[in-house]
């Protein structure tokens, strides 16, 4: 196909921010790029429990692919699954129709890890995608309309609320709904006694955001400790059938509402031999992004494990390494078009961060960390210039400001299907 004078075909696989960045960085240029979704939409993820909380709408953190590149001439958005991929005849199998690639870039991200156990997975909410935050905010509106009518004996199981995992999903997802508690619950439900109110974060390693500084792990597990979340760190889940958390070494919490936030595992693809696969069904790449063993095909973002110097296990999973590494692939993929050699990539670390409240929320930069308001005023800052659209920015930030002040949010709506209880 890069014969006869027509352009190479990339086809990427996954919008989020590795696919959906590589998509942008090509756009205008001589390939022919086909970006292929199960939804029509690109997900910002590190704003989800947001949604899961009522304090921003699903439409505030959701973009239209077709929006964003209603103006190319050389990127088309196809919305559909991949069935399978056939790596010696170059083709992508959907159900829509197959296509065949020059390259293929592979971008499908992660999906929550259950290590596992059914019983959890049946049983559980995770928050990996806009639908699951929003059927998780169902669920804790419509937890807090039981606590009106219930029992003395259900009621408690009602009000206790476990979070498994205490990385930046789990700590930020926490400190939300530890603020419903304080500021709106009170309000909205006088007759409930909210004081019973009881959120748990369950993290199995030693300290909440285990990865990152030891000033912003302390620093986390005291602000959350400080809105009332009993924090367990060094405690494993074995199981919950879904009333009662069972963990290791005998203890059980009884409770209507386990979230799990304790872990990813890579989105997996058919047609993928086992031996370009490493743990966490990751694709083990070179320093040009191409899949082992594998002709013309590359993986960038959290599917990807590129060892470098720097990184020798692998690459952190974070929205900032996979635009890094899109943005690397674009770069290389122009230089050939030119002729020009490609490049090794490396990640050059530009920090991390997680907030757990109102003017709390710890920062760690590359020799630098902080916590407190500035690392609150920080987080929200970067946040709101990683969001695509000008308009989405507004909005965000207006619900933001009027939270800040007013302690309170106008979106405690349950939006359901008719067909859902």
């Amino acid at each position: 196909m890069a014969g006869n004078n027509k352009k190479e075909r990339v086809i990427i696989i996954g919008a989020g921010f590795g696919g959906l960045r590589l998509a942008r960085a090509l756009n205008g240029t001589d390939y022919e790029v086909f970006l292929i979704d199960k939804h029509n939409y690109h997900q910002f993820q590190p704003l989800m429990y947001q949604v899961a909380t009522a304090r921003l709408e699903p439409s505030s953190i959701s973009f239209p692919l077709r929006k964003v590149f209603q103006h190319s001439k050389n990127v088309n958005i196809r919305i559909t699954e991949v069935s399978r991929i056939d790596t010696d005849a170059r083709v992508v199998y959907t159900p829509i129709g197959d296509l065949s690639y020059d390259r293929l870039v592979i971008a499908l991200g992660c999906t929550t890890n259950y290590f596992g156990n059914a019983e959890i997975k049946s049983h559980s909410f995770p928050m990996k995608s806009v639908p699951q935050a929003m059927a998780l905010r169902n669920r804790i509106l419509k937890t807090f309309e039981d606590t009106i009518v219930a029992g003395p004996d259900e009621l408690q199981s009602l009000l206790n609320f476990v979070i498994v995992g205490g990385g930046p999903t789990g700590v930020e997802l926490a400190g939300a709904m530890a603020e419903m508690k304080k500021n709106i619950l009170p309000k909205d439900y006088p007759g409930v006694d909210f004081s019973r109110f009881t959120i748990y974060l369950l993290e199995g390693s030693p300290h909440t955001l285990n990865a990152m500084s030891e000033a912003s792990k302390i620093k986390s597990q005291q602000y959350l400790e400080s809105l009332g979340v009993i924090v367990k760190t060094g405690t494993v889940v074995e199981g919950y059938d879904g009333n009662i958390v069972r963990l290791k070494g005998g203890e059980a919490i009884t409770t209507r509402n386990l979230i799990w936030a304790a872990g990813v595992t890579a989105n997996t693809l058919q047609g993928i031999p086992a031996t370009s696969i490493t743990r966490g069904n990751r694709l083990i790449t070179n320093r040009y992004g191409e899949v082992q063993g594998l002709n013309g095909v590359y993986a960038v973002g959290d599917i990807a494990y590129m060892v470098t110097p720097k990184y020798p296990n692998g690459h952190p999973q974070l929205a900032n390494v996979a635009i890094s590494q899109a943005l690397f692939l674009a770069r290389n993929f122009k230089r050939e078009l030119k002729g020009k050699p490609r490049l090794e990539f490396e990640y050059h670390n530009k920090g991390t961060m997680a907030t757990v409240g109102k003017r709390k929320a710890v920062v760690d930069l590359p020799g630098l960390s902080f916590q407190g308001l500035f690392a609150w005023l920080t987080w929200m800052f970067v946040h709101l210039m990683l969001i695509l659209s000008v308009k989405n920015r507004l909005f965000i930030f207006l619900n933001w400001m009027m939270s800040y002040f007013a302690n309170d949010s106008t979106l405690r709506l349950m939006l359901k299907a008719d067909t859902e209880g």
